[in-house]
């Protein structure tokens, strides 16, 4: 492996991590603090909000810009974000608003870093070499998402959740140096005027049906079927498992990723793709209404583990079609929308979980949820042919494996 892929791959594991240890760590923070589904319901909001700007406006800087020295200064506003909260958690004054504000900052640094990491990469590597490196980057990102909430887990149950605070800033301090290291990545360049700019990325993905496709899947599956936001309430009122069941809830769909992508990069390539993401969402529907229905934690922990397998077939399919389908001169726009989908699914989907575990209960919300994901994946594979028959071109197979 080249010395500037295990740097990145260093650097990654390092701001994953960090990243998902905090957003398990402030959900679990607001609900001891507020007793309230609602409220985790408006920390996805919150997260959302500032994406939707941030994120376009992060793909144009990725075009214009160095790639590398963007994703850097991110992180560090990143870093900087935990210690007040860290230090209102030891003085006994933080809040929902503290927490609100310190994950909308999150939230806000990393929606201009991710384009520009997006996009990163494969200007770093050969472009032959790229597909092959997407597998060992998806697997590194699945490892520190689950060892994120496993972590915070235990933090929370060691010493309260300012640990937990304090590590996500070290982690994070780790990152930014990392990728220090790294060479500059400098784009062709795009003069064109912002909203010229934007369009431009926007019709680069619509262009594609596939990608297109792709894309809306992913959304409308995790809006209806996810579940994450509602863990806390899993955790204290379901199962009854303390913090460090909750980690290990909050990393059990992890180590179901981790284990996809291991094996996705040892087996043969899935030729079928179109197919198999259907069928994976199929399969993420039904592990879903598997979990919201469980009330044995190893039941649970299993079928989130499910959730997370499914899902990974999918992250691993759509980062692959979307970068290796565009060229440089759009790829840090085209990773923006790219980006929005994602926030608009994990972050409208928390929001959507919580108004509805408020009003029908977190079981039925998150069952309800999975038969909702099945049905949008039966639909997509009627009205969009194109999806259901991709298969991956020949120069592209080793990326899905």
């Amino acid at each position: 492996m080249l010395p500037v892929v295990r740097t990145y791959l260093l650097s990654r594991f390092a701001a994953a991590t960090a990243l998902t240890m905090f957003r398990a760590t402030v959900a679990w923070h607001a609900y001891r603090l507020t007793g309230s589904t609602v409220m985790l319901g408006i920390i996805g909001l919150v997260q959302f909000i500032p994406s939707v700007v941030l994120t376009l406006t992060g793909g144009v800087l990725a075009d214009r810009h160095n790639r590398t020295r963007i994703v850097r200064i991110a992180q560090m506003v990143a870093c900087c974000i935990s210690p007040p909260v860290l230090l209102a958690t030891q003085l006994d004054v933080v809040s929902e608003v503290w927490l609100l504000a310190a994950v909308a900052l999150v939230a806000s640094a990393g929606a201009i870093e991710q384009p520009s990491r997006a996009s990163l990469l494969v200007s770093l590597v050969p472009r032959e070499t790229f597909p092959r490196v997407v597998t060992h980057a998806s697997t590194v990102q699945a490892l520190a998402f689950a060892t994120g909430p496993a972590l915070a887990g235990l933090f929370i149950w060691a010493q309260g959740p300012a640990l937990a605070y304090a590590m996500h800033a070290l982690l994070m301090l780790i990152s930014v140096v990392q990728i220090r290291k790294l060479p500059d990545t400098l784009p062709k360049g795009n003069s064109l005027p912002v909203f010229q700019s934007l369009r431009e990325g926007f019709a680069a993905v619509f262009a594609n049906k596939v990608v297109l496709s792709c894309m809306v899947l992913d959304m409308c599956a995790v809006i209806l079927g996810g579940a994450t936001a509602l863990l806390p309430v899993f955790a204290e009122d379901i199962l009854h498992v303390g913090p460090v069941g909750y980690g290990a809830l909050s990393a059990a769909m992890e180590v179901g990723a981790l284990s996809m992508a291991t094996f996705l990069a040892i087996r043969p390539p899935i030729e079928s793709a179109g197919r198999t993401l259907l069928l994976s969402v199929i399969f993420y529907g039904l592990a879903t209404i598997g979990f919201g229905l469980s009330t044995w934690l190893s039941l649970s922990i299993v079928m989130y583990a499910f959730v997370g397998a499914a899902d990974q077939i999918s992250v691993v399919l759509r980062h692959t079609a979307v970068q290796m389908s565009t060229t440089d001169d759009v790829r840090g726009r085209v990773s923006s929308v790219n980006m929005l989908f994602i926030h608009a699914s994990n972050q409208l989907g928390a929001l959507e979980s919580g108004l509805l575990a408020a009003a029908i209960g977190a079981p039925m919300a998150v069952a309800s949820g999975g038969v909702g994901a099945i049905l949008v994946a039966i639909a997509i594979g009627f009205l969009v042919p194109a999806l259901y028959h991709y298969r991956v071109p020949p120069a592209q197979k080793d990326a899905v494996a």
